[in-house]
């Protein structure tokens, strides 16, 4: 006999089933959130999508948690032992969302430790004041409320400058604040290099808070598209990132920026592009255009990256070299071992690399966090230059990609880091900052109206 849903809502036992089940779901996204499901395997995708949000967003949750209750009581849910089991879990979910929002403020202390052990406990006195005035410690309201609205009025957007003669996949948009002046001297300048797993993704993707809040502060920021497999093979990736590297350092003082100081970033395979782009600036990859091309940078801050094409360590995903024979490289791994190798972070590192800062999530369900702590290790023990590493407690993959309060503690601590570079860059060059970073220091203090104002302009050249 089937009943319909107009029987059942008819039903004492409905309202209170209901609203266990409701109760019950919220609370499972709340703990894989804290713990993940699972870490290996096709699960480990699902299990990313469900604790990613959570992760981020816990007070979000936790308001449509305390909302769906109040309205599940209202229409009798208390009615039945039913309702008040799902009332205890309901109470157990919210304490583990309070637990997620309490180690997302966390993110500013282990930020600043991990910065003073790398670059010493006066770091902040050789960083280029200019780059961090006015910013206060603690996100706007407005970043918090509204997590995927991280425009603002004083940043502007110049959008689809050609690098390359791929199309769009060989574009890329310059920001820059809107008071900004070409002749005022030339700023420092981020390149950005999305991820998606080498086959998805654009430019307007990932890094967007941090690329706001560093042009707000004077930087020019650039972000790129790439050719992505299976339509490319690899290393047509890398190649792009070092033609955009190449077109930056020869076109950006149009924009405002300094072609002597260049830095780079990436998340996830945008943070393997960025990571082998800086540790090989020698190598142009078999383009012939690239050749005698300056392709150094200055420091290199990956997110979450892969570092390993190879599984040397056996700490990556098992599934990872079935994904890239498919789709990337291409070829089988034991007819191309060398190449496997050449596409690995962790096969370049070197003397001669730039300071790095590496961030990852200890909850990453796509990239292990051990590869990044392989990674690490291993440029400490052969670089020269500074090595900071970040680990976030109950952070995800993508965990920067929209504005929380993680985000924005981690974009103020990769600021930090770029502005002791930059200062120690400023130092080495006998130079001081140019006027157009102190012209803009009065401005930059960071307001919910300031990302929620009029629509951002499409701007040419």
């Amino acid at each position: 006999m089937h009943l319909s849903f107009a029987e059942l809502a008819r039903d004492p036992r409905f309202v209170p089933a209901a609203f266990l089940a409701v109760s019950t779901w919220g609370a499972a996204f709340a703990l894989n959130a804290r713990r993940p499901l699972s870490r290996d395997g096709r699960l480990s995708i699902s299990v990313f999508f469900a604790g990613w949000l959570t992760s981020e967003l816990p007070l979000h949750h936790l308001v449509w948690q305390i909302a769906a209750t109040v309205a599940f009581a209202w229409a009798g849910a208390l009615s039945s032992w039913l309702g008040w089991l799902g009332l205890a879990v309901s109470l157990g979910s919210w304490v583990v969302l309070l637990d997620l929002y309490g180690k997302a403020r966390q993110a500013d202390g282990i930020v600043e430790r991990a910065l003073v052990e790398a670059l010493g406990s006066g770091y902040r006195a050789r960083a280029e004041e200019a780059l961090l005035a006015h910013v206060p410690p603690e996100p706007a309201l407005g970043e918090l409320l509204l997590p995927f609205w991280m425009r603002r009025r004083d940043v502007e957007r110049v959008r689809d400058l050609s690098y390359g003669a791929f199309g769009r996949r060989n574009t890329l948009d310059v920001y820059r604040r809107r008071d900004h002046a070409a002749g005022a001297g030339g700023c420092p300048v981020l390149v950005t290099v999305h991820g998606g797993a080498w086959v998805i993704g654009n430019k307007a993707q990932q890094a967007q808070p941090l690329i706001y809040h560093l042009a707000a502060q004077g930087w020019v920021c650039v972000a790129i598209n790439y050719r992505l497999s299976p339509r490319s093979a690899f290393p047509d990736h890398l190649v792009d990132v070092k033609r955009a590297i190449a077109w930056v350092k020869e076109n950006i003082a149009a924009y405002g920026g300094d072609p002597g100081f260049v830095v780079i970033s990436g998340g996830s395979a945008g943070g393997h592009l960025c990571s082998l782009a800086a540790l090989t600036p020698d190598d142009h990859e078999g383009a012939s255009d690239l050749e005698g091309k300056d392709l150094a940078v200055k420091a290199c801050v990956p997110f979450y990256g892969v570092y390993d094409f190879t599984n040397r360590s056996g700490l990556g995903r098992a599934d990872l070299r079935g994904f890239l024979e498919r789709l990337v490289m291409k070829r089988p791994f034991d007819e191309a071992r060398a190449a496997y190798d050449r596409a690995s972070p962790m096969s370049h590192v070197n003397p001669a690399a730039p300071p790095f800062l590496v961030l990852h999530g200890a909850n990453d369900t796509l990239v292990p966090v051990a590869e990044a702590r392989l990674f690490v290790q291993m440029l400490r023990e052969a670089s020269r230059a500074p090595v900071a590493y970040v680990e976030l407690p109950q952070a995800q993959h993508a965990f920067e990609v929209f504005s929380s309060m993680r985000t924005a503690h981690v974009v103020r601590g990769v600021a930090r880091f770029l502005a002791w570079v930059y200062g120690e860059h400023l130092r080495a060059q006998g130079e001081r900052a140019p006027r157009a970073l102190a012209a803009a220091g009065g401005a930059r203090e960071i307001a919910a109206e300031s990302r929620v104002g009029k629509a951002e302009p499409i701007l040419r050249p």
